[in-house]
């Protein structure tokens, strides 16, 4: 199994909306990504421009050239991507103590909605099932 290259993780949300355009279409050109994202969100061209090489920095796309045009696409997968996003968002929502927030977390689901709780308790027994091969 070929292991996903580095990469840094999209730093807004405009990098992220990006980057999804790009899984969505396959490739594209900055023209083309500006005209789906950029001109609905009254971004100048340049903005969507800068954008897609914060990205190509990043190591989550890559470029091509066709003709007198470079075509973009994406170099990670997005199950990579979300994968580390998650990992990160939990990292900073658990912060430097993560049994008491992990607590608190559960104290605060049981009040949004109790069932969520059996939902939680089968996805967490399924993951352990899953590590230990059973």
């Amino acid at each position: 199994m070929e292991s996903e290259p580095p990469f840094r993780l999209p730093s807004d949300e405009l990098e992220y909306a990006v980057l999804s355009e790009l899984w969505h279409l396959g490739s594209a050109s900055v023209r083309q990504l500006h005209e789906r994202l950029g001109v609905p969100e009254g971004l100048v061209y340049t903005t969507t421009a800068k954008v897609v090489d914060r990205l190509r920095e990043k190591g989550l796309i890559r470029r091509r050239r066709k003709g007198n045009a470079f075509l973009y696409q994406p170099r990670v997968a997005r199950e990579a991507v979300e994968s580390a996003r998650a990992r990160n968002l939990v990292t900073r929502l658990l912060g430097p103590a993560p049994r008491t927030a992990v607590a608190t977390l559960v104290e605060a689901v049981d009040a949004v909605d109790p069932d969520l709780l059996d939902a939680l308790e089968q996805a967490v027994a399924a993951r352990r099932r899953f590590k230990h091969g059973t």
